[in-house]
């Protein structure tokens, strides 16, 4: 009889992407059935979901009194947040513990939660304003107390977010030019998120093996200058990369967060010290090579054949 896999934020990045993999993937196919759950089980993407066998259902995380019986029969668990929805840790670690408390009441094995480590704890005190790190991370602690079999997925930075609201901006000499308060040393864990289903797989394989691992997520470490390259190199156009001032950056941070963040980044590169040793040993254990931040370029072309140059 195969296993029932709930997935929260079916319909999201993370969610969506595992529930794709799952379905495509033969040996966990045989394994799980699917759930997902979904505050609006009848918005277009949550009946897509539903035409393709997954039974979905609705249920909110900041009602707690939902989640039991969203999570009701499941052999697994894999609990998402999203913090920017209400920008508020206290919001994203109710919300996680929620659905943690919810997991151990009605006897799931296994709970996979997506964290994050905490920003306050890697700099040892120097920055503390990385709310959607360390509200995970807080979570992933709780968590961790509970009689249950758990994983933790920590994504890198979205390859993603270059599409939405990242891209390069043209000049007016025909040149491209990628922005960020990032040094041009800073080395970032690119992660594309529809790869979420080839880290997952070898926890919901052998749960047991992976209990209280943290899997690191990410194709590899890229500078911004790697990614300017990769631009140029697939797109043809001639991409620069620019450091832009904390007041062009983001305007939620002051100019001292804004420092302070940056050289976390270059100190620490996003995972902390261990980041890299992590990540090789995340990758030791996956069967399918992550997407390299080139072949994702190519995959999401055309970058600049709509774009008009800026005087």
């Amino acid at each position: 009889m195969s296993r029932l896999l709930t997935v929260f934020g079916a319909t999201g990045q993370q969610g969506g992407s595992l529930i794709n993999y799952v379905l495509s993937n033969s040996e966990l196919s045989k394994i799980y059935r699917l759930r997902g759950i979904t505050r609006d089980i009848f918005k277009p993407a949550s009946v897509a979901l539903k035409k393709r066998g997954v039974e979905v259902i609705q249920a909110n995380q900041n009602e707690p009194s939902t989640l039991a019986a969203a999570v009701e029969g499941s052999y697994a668990v894999f609990a998402v947040t999203n913090y920017w929805e209400q920008a508020s840790a206290a919001v994203e670690i109710a919300q996680g513990k929620a659905m943690a408390d919810a997991s151990v009441a009605v006897g799931v094995t296994l709970l996979i939660w997506s964290s994050l480590p905490s920003v306050t704890e890697m700099s040892k005190g120097a920055v503390t304003f990385v709310e959607h790190f360390d509200s995970k991370a807080a979570v992933e602690t709780y968590i961790r107390g509970l009689p249950i079999i758990k994983a933790f997925f920590m994504a890198g930075w979205y390859m993603q977010n270059h599409i939405h609201f990242m891209r390069p901006k043209p000049r007016d000499d025909g040149s491209f030019v990628l922005a960020q308060t990032w040094g041009p040393a800073a080395r970032v864990p690119m992660l594309d998120i529809t790869d979420t289903g080839k880290f997952l797989a070898p926890i919901l394989l052998d749960p047991a093996k992976y209990d209280g691992k943290a899997f690191t997520c990410a194709t590899d470490f890229y500078t911004p200058l790697e990614l300017v390259d990769g631009w140029t190199k697939v797109t043809g156009k001639k991409v620069l990369y620019e450091q832009s001032g904390p007041a062009e950056a983001n305007k939620n941070l002051t100019a001292e967060m804004q420092h302070k963040l940056m050289k976390k980044l270059a100190d620490s590169s996003y995972f902390g010290p261990t980041g890299t040793a992590d990540l090789k040993w995340t990758l030791a254990q996956i069967k399918e090579a992550p997407t390299p931040w080139v072949e994702f370029l190519r995959a999401n072309e055309p970058w600049f054949s709509d774009v008009k140059s800026s005087a």
